[in-house]
């Protein structure tokens, strides 16, 4: 278990990556998007990242141990290799899309779409947390799979608690910096449309 000590230092140390890209919180409407892809990019980094060294560890431990801790390197592995794909297809996606073509409130509708997406997975994260102590619920009343409930339960425990913690970090770093650049714009209705008046704060 060593290992998940080195994952640890590597999940704060991504994490302060994470709001050092979000450090200077208010910015011009053309600069808004694009900071906030960038915050997105360091995101999955982090989960790239944690990716990559769950795959490595799982593959040891699959191969080195038995029993509950072998199923549980087990299922780190195949788990990662799903966080590793969405990761890789997120950057390629934002690396494809120039962040200048947006307008304002497309913009603003764009962010607010991914903060959505992010409160989504963290219900869904519960989920799994939950799924995990329930695989190691029936371990107890299990002889033929008990290490493997147990290993699986303990791997859904450990992966859904980072993507918990991952997505609410991730969505209140991305909805400060939405909130923060709308403090700095004014909307206001006119007869047929939403007219937008720029109030800097100097």
């Amino acid at each position: 278990m060593k290992g998940f000590y080195t994952l640890r230092w590597l999940f704060l140390l991504a994490f302060i990556m994470i709001f050092a890209m979000d450090a200077d919180a208010q910015v011009s409407s053309d600069e808004f998007y694009p900071r906030h892809v960038q915050t997105q990019n360091a995101g999955m980094y982090v989960l790239g990242s944690w990716a990559v060294a769950n795959i490595a560890i799982g593959a040891h431990g699959w191969n080195r141990f038995n029993g509950e801790k072998k199923y549980f390197h087990q299922m780190n592995l195949f788990w990662n290799t799903v966080n590793l794909g969405i990761a890789g297809f997120a950057l390629y996606n934002n690396m494809r899309t120039d962040p200048l073509m947006f307008g304002v409130e497309e913009a603003l509708g764009e962010a607010r779409k991914i903060e959505k997406i992010l409160l989504i997975n963290s219900g869904l994260d519960v989920a799994y947390i939950g799924t995990g102590f329930l695989l190691r619920h029936l371990s107890s009343n299990s002889d033929k799979r008990k290490d493997l409930l147990k290993g699986y339960g303990n791997s859904l425990i450990l992966q859904g608690s980072f993507l918990l913690v991952f997505d609410l970090i991730l969505y209140g770093v991305l909805h400060s910096s939405r909130m923060d650049f709308m403090e700095g714009i004014s909307f206001s209705m006119g007869e047929s449309y939403w007219g937008v008046s720029w109030c800097y704060r100097f």
